[in-house]
């Protein structure tokens, strides 16, 4: 039995504007919408594959100061939209100095409330970041060293797209092992497995699941860490099930495999599994929802995205909120938010690096990017970005050439 804490918890604001009355006044607030290349597709629930090549969309945020200095983002073209930004953005934010940026969120999450749902919590992190990029940029230094620059470099883990029925891709656990020796041999010292989910035939399946990680266990030997994300389609007993075999595999952690807002659920998982449980992923509520689930013994290691939990500043809360309970906190998915976050805190093991697949070639950088800000040596680390702000490389030559409108 693992030990479950019992304690009223306060959080302190984090992170006081220190930069000696530096002003960064912002005056206008801009969207770009543009096409890129892309050989990723969606499937009906919305799950990454390997496709045909076609055109995506992507928006680009950008604000700019009185003196010209701009900061970035990129977000879909659904959460920036013209309304979010007209009604939420530009009535907050235009005039006010970036430097106060503790303040401007916390008056953007005070108009969550009110805003229908409208302003939701990857809105209020898409314009966190540019906000962040703005002041990193301004004071030419990566975000990570204004965060508190932890370390210079983070080991990653291989995160494959889920599982489907392409022959030759990730349709069989026999190809999840083929695929995780290939990944080794790149340089990754951990993988995370996604494996099936409706709509591919079988899925969901235990029995499955359970095969494709005693797959991956025996081709990668004992010395390589290995992760389950579960998503969220089973009930308590399948994942038990599945939680045990993990436990004889000698899996690092079980991620999300049921849904997030039965907390209950989670501590009655954790509380008869000896592998530690990850979560919460997808819940709302910020640093507050992690809160309840430390609270209620729902998991052993906490986790928040800088690109989905409210921003950067929300992602630091729960790291520290995590810290001082003595738990890591595991940053949800890769880019340039999520390698700040994990460059400026000790307690997280890994950078999350993918989604991945035997058909496609992580390495080659989307269009609108002139290079990856989170290239990894051959020994399995990801290095800090060392230009300013959040550090993307972005090519606004492709942007402006390839833009289909702005608002």
């Amino acid at each position: 039995m693992k030990r479950r804490f019992n304690f009223a918890l306060t959080l302190t604001p984090s992170m006081d504007n220190c930069y000696g009355g530096l002003t960064v006044k912002i005056s206008a607030i801009d969207v770009t919408l543009f096409t890129y290349p892309t050989r990723r597709v969606s499937d009906s629930a919305g799950h990454s594959h390997p496709g045909a090549e076609t055109d995506a969309q992507m928006a680009l945020l950008t604000l700019t100061s009185e003196d010209g200095d701009c900061g970035y983002a990129f977000a879909p073209a659904e959460v920036i939209r013209p309304h979010v930004v007209n009604a939420f953005f530009r009535k907050v934010l235009i005039g006010q100095n970036a430097f106060d940026r503790e303040r401007l969120w916390q008056d953007l999450v005070h108009w969550q409330r009110g805003s229908a749902h409208q302003l939701t919590e990857r809105a209020l992190s898409a314009v966190e970041q540019a906000m962040w990029d703005l002041i990193g940029r301004k004071l030419k230094q990566p975000v990570h060293k204004l965060l508190g620059g932890y370390r210079e470099k983070i080991p990653a883990y291989g995160s494959t797209m889920c599982g489907d029925e392409l022959q030759g891709g990730l349709s069989t656990p026999d190809e999840y092992a083929q695929f995780a020796e290939k990944l080794v041999a790149r340089g990754y010292q951990a993988i995370k497995l996604h494996t099936w989910m409706p709509p591919v035939s079988f899925a969901p399946s235990t029995a499955m699941d359970i095969k494709a990680c005693a797959a991956v266990r025996e081709a990668v030997g004992p010395d390589i860490a290995l992760m389950l994300d579960g998503y969220h389609w089973y009930s308590r007993s399948e994942a038990l099930t599945i939680g045990k075999a993990l436990e004889k595999l000698n899996f690092a952690w079980f991620e999300e495999p049921m849904e997030e807002e039965s907390m209950a659920s989670y501590a009655w998982l954790a509380e008869n599994l000896s592998i530690d449980v990850l979560g919460p992923e997808s819940l709302g509520g910020k640093h507050h929802s992690r809160a309840d689930w430390v609270r209620a013994g729902a998991c052993d290691i906490l986790r928040a995205g800088a690109n989905g939990v409210g921003g950067i500043s929300a992602t630091m809360k729960v790291a520290s909120l995590a810290e001082a309970f003595g738990m890591d906190c595991e940053v949800h998915g890769n880019g340039a938010a999520s390698i700040a976050v994990v460059g400026a805190i000790r307690n997280c093991r890994w950078y999350e690096r993918g989604l991945l697949h035997p058909f496609l070639d992580y390495e080659q950088p989307p269009a609108y990017l002139n290079s990856l800000v989170d290239p990894m040596d051959d020994q399995g680390f990801v290095h800090l970005p060392t230009r300013p702000g959040l550090g993307e490389d972005i090519n606004f030559s492709w942007i402006e050439t390839h833009t289909l409108n702005r608002w």
